[in-house]
């Protein structure tokens, strides 16, 4: 799979933008980071590391932070969110503030 880029333009528009505004709140916490892959997946990439990768499944959206820590640091902004160890599941575009708590706490990682 290509960059962030190449794969929204193969999605719905209306999927595409949930998605790419959800990268958008990212970039918001995280300006530097770049276009990458992670796991296969589409993803932004920051030094070095995967920080967030969004895609669209059948039924739902993906929130992939690569780290079950920081879904687990956002737990209380997850009330009535589907989530598991490595995935945020949603239907309809998550709050811009989980996201950016999201993001916050994956970079924390990635600084360490």
């Amino acid at each position: 799979m290509g960059t962030i880029d190449e794969y929204l333009a193969t999605l719905d528009p209306s999927d595409a933008a949930i998605i790419a505004h959800t990268y958008d709140v990212a970039r918001e916490v995280v300006p530097d980071a770049e276009q990458g892959v992670g796991y296969g997946m589409p993803a932004l990439v920051y030094r070095g590391a995967s920080l967030l990768s969004v895609m669209r499944a059948k039924k739902h959206f993906g929130v992939y932070p690569f780290s079950p820590a920081a879904i687990v640091a956002v737990l209380p902004m997850l009330d009535g969110v589907d989530h598991a160890k490595g995935t945020i599941r949603f239907t309809e575009p998550l709050p811009d503030a989980t996201v950016r708590a999201l993001v916050a706490a994956r970079k924390e990682q990635i600084v360490g």
